[in-house]
């Protein structure tokens, strides 16, 4: 995307991370399908142990560890576990879902929309169809989007074209 900056550049990386991933498939893929602006995943033992920490998961990703309570709150992920203390424990698949995530959400998608793609995924039964019309909903709205900035763009430039300038000097009132 020539011209688009770094958000072009989120949006292309999104849209190869999704395509390699494949929505339709199980969320135990191997963790090599990390988008590229996450941090690698360390490969020491706290990828062994049987829970990481949300502070680990956070450390690790590259998310704050409030946005990872916000997904867990919205039920777009799920701890794997709770310690005897209460805190939450996730597994390595947490990595590959918060990838998916980020870069579905660089697309603009909607919390709800994420949450049924994240479902179907999680099932391991193919939806494409499902999935292809959500992503169908969006590229419409985006070139609907477009279509109303470009009338914006050309009714702002007819109203610049059209300015007379007044000089700094305000007319007398009933001239």
């Amino acid at each position: 995307m020539p011209g688009g900056g770094a958000a072009a550049t989120m949006l292309s990386t999104a849209a190869k991370l999704i395509k390699r991933t494949g929505l339709h498939s199980r969320s135990d893929q191997p963790q090599g399908m990390i988008m590229a602006s996450l941090p690698l995943i360390p490969t020491d033992n706290r990828m062994t142990s049987p829970g990481l920490r949300i502070g680990e998961v956070a450390q690790s990703s590259g998310l704050p560890v409030i946005t990872i309570r916000f997904y867990c709150d919205q039920g777009l992920i799920s701890p794997a576990n709770r310690s005897q203390g209460g805190y939450r424990l996730f597994d390595q698949t947490i990595y590959s879902e918060l990838s998916l995530i980020r870069s579905l959400r660089a697309m603009d998608v909607s919390l709800s929309e994420l949450r049924q793609i994240l479902e179907v995924r999680r099932s391991g039964v193919c939806n494409c169809a499902a999935l292809k019309a959500t992503f169908q909903s969006k590229l419409d709205g985006i070139e609907q989007r477009m279509r109303e900035l470009y009338q914006m763009r050309l009714e702002l430039a007819e109203f610049l074209e059209e300015w007379q300038d007044c000089g700094g000097v305000k007319p007398a009132p009933g001239a």
